[in-house]
């Protein structure tokens, strides 16, 4: 039975997964298209599975994300070994790939990362993704740490909580004197609407739960879509829509008088975790000691871990 997975092949897959194909891997690696080739077939043998799906650009099986997700790891422990031993380049930096959604990156995240020491030289590629989704990122070994909303570890990795990022339904005075005057379920239903993007359901899911039990969608036709959080905000507070939005960003706005909190007793806590790679790196664990040590400030109460 054949247990070892060859540095070369692994290596090979890696490169051809991060180009798109074979002739760019093989540019990359000074090496021709057929070694290429036959590296990533051979490999497939020793596995007995379908790891790349040959396409322009190609793409990963679920298999393959097993293995592009170790060749990943082993670069980055190679990585840190040569800076141990100091191998490294001059000034060269440690990378760490983070997925983090957007309105932690624009609220709480980056102080976070200011807390990393800067005598670890970490140079952060950050990765704007829904909370919901970061986890596939870090599944397809496309980073190495992720703020999700998913208790489930992602395998090889390891889950922390952070706590809870409360979101209020506010909205600008004028534009709930006009829009939400009657009953606020069928209100909220007709009236216009701010959303991330296409994917956003929030707000939906915000007017399905007033109305439980009742049956009825969610919100009205006309919705407005502003990819950004601050975008998103500013959407709100110049009555464009009502939206759900970050406590820590309406809290200001509320006191200033431009948002209004419309359903006080609504409010949504959206539970977020800390996943990362189980890699004994420097590097990354600064960056989750700096992350859980903000979160805990930042955040309401960690959610009780599952039984």
């Amino acid at each position: 039975m054949v247990s070892e997975l060859p540095l070369d092949q692994v290596r090979t897959l890696l490169a051809v997964v991060d180009e798109g194909t074979f002739d760019a891997a093989a540019s990359a690696l000074h090496v021709t298209p057929s070694a290429v080739s036959q590296r990533v077939k051979a490999l497939e043998q020793r596995t007995g599975r379908v790891l790349l799906l040959r396409t322009k650009p190609v793409r990963t099986t679920e298999s393959g994300e097993v293995v592009v997700r170790f060749a990943r790891q082993l670069a980055r422990l190679e990585r840190d070994a040569r800076a141990e031993l100091g191998m490294s380049g001059a000034g060269e930096a440690t990378r760490v790939s983070i997925a983090v959604n957007a309105d932690s990156l624009a609220t709480w995240f980056l102080g976070a990362l200011t807390r990393v020491p800067r005598e670890l030289r970490v140079g952060f590629e950050l990765r704007r993704e829904d909370e919901d989704h970061t986890a596939a990122l870090l599944r397809e070994g496309l980073v190495m740490a992720a703020v999700t909303s998913s208790p489930d570890a992602v395998p090889g990795c390891s889950v922390r909580a952070l706590g809870r990022m409360r979101y209020l339904p506010v909205a600008n005075p004028e534009f709930r004197d006009v829009y939400l005057g009657g009953p606020l379920r069928e209100a909220l239903a007709e009236a216009p609407v701010v959303t991330f993007d296409r994917l956003d359901d929030f707000q939906d899911t915000f007017v399905q739960r007033l109305g439980r039990g009742q049956g009825g969608g969610g919100v009205g036709a006309v919705r407005h879509l502003v990819p950004t959080s601050e975008g998103f905000l500013e959407a709100v507070a110049a009555g464009l829509g009502w939206g759900m939005v970050p406590e820590m960003q309406a809290a200001p706005l509320i006191r200033a008088g431009r948002l209004v909190n419309f359903a006080p007793s609504r409010v949504v806590e959206v539970p977020l975790y800390w996943q990362q790679w189980r890699l004994d790196s420097p590097a990354l664990a600064a960056v989750a000691g700096a992350v859980l040590g903000v979160a805990g400030v930042v955040l309401r109460a960690a959610p009780s871990p599952s039984p």
